[in-house]
């Protein structure tokens, strides 16, 4: 499987991305600047987290409009695999690839946790290797994580099953006390139409070994290989 990683001025979570997909690819992770206006060939571009443009304007208002943002979009058309996570999912919905904003956690403050989240779908490329309906445990760090979107635009999410993650507590039950946010329906991640395309405000990157404390994350790698590698 071949993997870009783009890099926008302020990202900080890109190397930790670009670690997750080697241990898993055994192969070198492309990197590749915002400025540039042409992805090399790949199966898997990611959208990492970080503060890109210092969250000037809104959070990922300014990169979703970098130059290299124009062959992203075209390649996610094209039906390569996208993921963006944190501030990568703050600019897969400014850019409209996926629907919905991320407002400010209705705590009002930064959190940094590890989270339970329920897995609702393993069909896709992200979540293959996970067992269906389980709960897997992943970080957070992000101030505006609160998904929202209008009540037509929710009931077709749930309609057309395009949540992929929710808060929950630890057996699974999505709760208001599971829910570090405030995202409506408790949601942590969506996917677009085809299930190609995954926005997620969670850190699969951060919890690839034991030593970080467990290797959930490392699922969701594993699971683009399994899916993606030709």
């Amino acid at each position: 499987m071949k993997a870009s990683v783009i890099v926008f001025p302020g990202s900080n979570c890109d190397r930790d991305v670009a670690v997750a997909l080697e241990a898993v690819t055994g192969k070198p992770t492309q990197m590749v600047w915002h400025q540039e206006t042409e992805i090399p060939d790949s199966d898997l571009v990611v959208l990492p987290g970080g503060f890109s443009y210092g969250d000037y304007l809104r959070c990922g208002a300014i990169s979703a409009h970098s130059p290299i943002m124009r062959d992203v979009i075209a390649k996610a058309k094209q039906g390569v695999a996208l993921l963006g996570i944190c501030n990568g999912f703050q600019m897969l919905t400014e850019t409209r690839l996926l629907p919905g904003v991320l407002m400010r956690n209705t705590s009002l403050k930064f959190i940094c946790k590890d989270v339970d989240l329920k897995v609702e779908r393993t069909d896709t490329p992200f979540a293959s290797a996970y067992d269906s309906k389980g709960v897997v445990t992943i970080p957070v760090a992000h101030h505006d994580g609160n998904y929202f979107t209008d009540d037509d635009t929710l009931e077709r999410l749930e309609g057309e099953n395009r949540v992929a993650f929710r808060y929950c507590d630890a057996n699974g039950d999505v709760t208001d006390k599971g829910n570090p946010n405030g995202s409506r329906n408790n949601i942590a991640g969506v996917y677009d139409k085809s299930g190609r395309i995954l926005g997620m405000m969670p850190h699969p990157e951060r919890l690839i070994e034991d030593s970080l404390g467990g290797t959930d994350g490392k699922i969701m790698f594993q699971s683009l290989v399994e899916s993606l590698a030709v």
